[in-house]
């Protein structure tokens, strides 16, 4: 049984092709929680309490779909980086890296050589470092810098492949907002005998001898053998790990110095803005069928640190003057107590402030090989589908 945000429908999906019995029940109308899109404008003015109606200047409130938490996936205005001679050894270095062939280490230990190590073989700047670290391997703090070098090697490797495999950004992002994502994941676990229930309250987690055996919902109780939840459904077995501050902001242009683009994602590296997180900004527009023809939608995002949050993201507010509109929410951050192993019930962390996929996808195969013991695998899941429908890639 699952219950929540997208994490939560994927995972059913993954489930249901395993060939398991799911039932998703969400106290929600709509799929995906937390990381649903808001549609039409005026349920997001209603959700932040704004006084009014949207003004006509934002167009039809059907023709918005408003992310609450803006990822971008890794598909599998660096050229400038990629042409300095000394980058582009380094990215030489790791593209050829293979911790199973002595002749591509160049002297380098995967298991004993830090991140630090390796910038100073290449003679890198800190500039570079912090795009590197911040903006490809994508990390949030710094701490993997005095890490031994493997984990940082696959990063940046996967970054570069995914730009390979689609030209222009290593990232994709669905048409109509990324509540597309948990809507795909329970069509996929639907096909494989999976049900949904909507709007179905949960008023307790049925235990016996502590496993969990049920959930009970108006009265009812569905039996169940594994439970899979975000925090919000069981905040007795969670811990609170931080804040995370958003800023919805509408805008009637690109942001500047960004050539325009209709889509992009800017990393303000902790190291420039003395802070101990980065800042992101996520900015999609109506070319993704998610805002009025002419409108974009930039969302700002950092874990908190000080009592006045609104003030930690000014450096990244300030890259989107002027705003026609601005939303702005603090969600608390948990992590599970309680690992599963006995209980059967088992956790997502809440959403972070990054603003791309990959963390969600640490916590989504983590889950996985708790829940079951194995690693997940996507080429069995492939050959699973395959068996079932043949190449037709359904």
């Amino acid at each position: 049984m699952t219950t929540g945000n997208c994490s939560e429908c994927i995972l059913s999906g993954i489930m249901s092709v395993n060939g398991k019995k799911v039932l998703h029940m969400d106290r929600n109308s709509y799929y995906g929680g937390d990381s649903a899109s808001i549609t039409p404008l005026e349920d997001l003015y209603k959700r932040f309490n704004l006084p009014g109606s949207p003004p006509d200047s934002m167009g039809k409130g059907r023709d918005w779909n408003v992310d609450l938490v803006p990822k971008f996936l890794m598909a599998n205005g660096l050229m400038g980086l990629f042409e300095k001679r000394r980058f582009r050894k380094f990215l030489v270095f790791v593209a050829n890296f293979d911790e199973n062939d002595p002749k591509t280490m160049e002297g380098v230990d995967p298991k004993k050589t830090t991140m630090r190590e390796i910038y100073k073989k290449f003679d890198l700047g800190q500039e570079v470092m912090d795009f590197t670290g911040h903006s490809l391997a994508l990390y949030r703090t710094d701490d993997y810098l005095d890490q031994p070098c493997m984990e940082a090697i696959n990063r940046i490797k996967l970054y570069s492949e995914s730009l390979a495999r689609y030209g222009k950004s290593p990232y994709l992002y669905p048409l109509y907002g990324l509540g597309e994502l948990p809507q795909g994941f329970a069509r996929l676990s639907a096909i494989y005998g999976g049900t949904y229930m909507l709007n179905k309250p949960i008023e307790e987690i049925v235990m016996e001898n502590g496993k969990v055996v049920g959930v009970k919902s108006e009265g009812e109780i569905a039996r169940c053998k594994q439970l899979i939840c975000d925090p919000s459904y069981i905040m007795d077995r969670v811990t609170k790990v931080g804040q995370v501050i958003r800023a919805i902001c509408i805008l009637s242009h690109p942001i500047a110095n960004t050539g325009d683009v209709n889509s992009c994602q800017i990393i303000i590296p902790q190291n420039q803005v003395n802070r101990k997180h980065d800042i992101y900004v996520c900015m999609i527009s109506f070319a993704h069928n998610v805002a009025a023809q002419g409108k974009y939608i930039a969302i700002v995002s950092t874990t908190v640190e000080t009592g006045e949050p609104e003030k930690e993201i000014k450096p990244a507010l300030d890259l989107l003057e002027p705003i026609e509109q601005k939303f702005v929410s603090i969600s608390d951050q948990y992590a599970p107590t309680d690992i599963g192993t006995e209980s059967q019930i088992f956790i997502s962390r809440s959403y972070d402030a990054t603003t791309h996929f990959e963390t969600t996808c640490d916590d989504i195969k983590d889950i996985y090989k708790r829940m079951t013991g194995s690693e997940f695998d996507f080429a069995e899941m492939e050959r699973k589908k395959k068996d079932t429908f043949g190449d037709d890639d359904s």
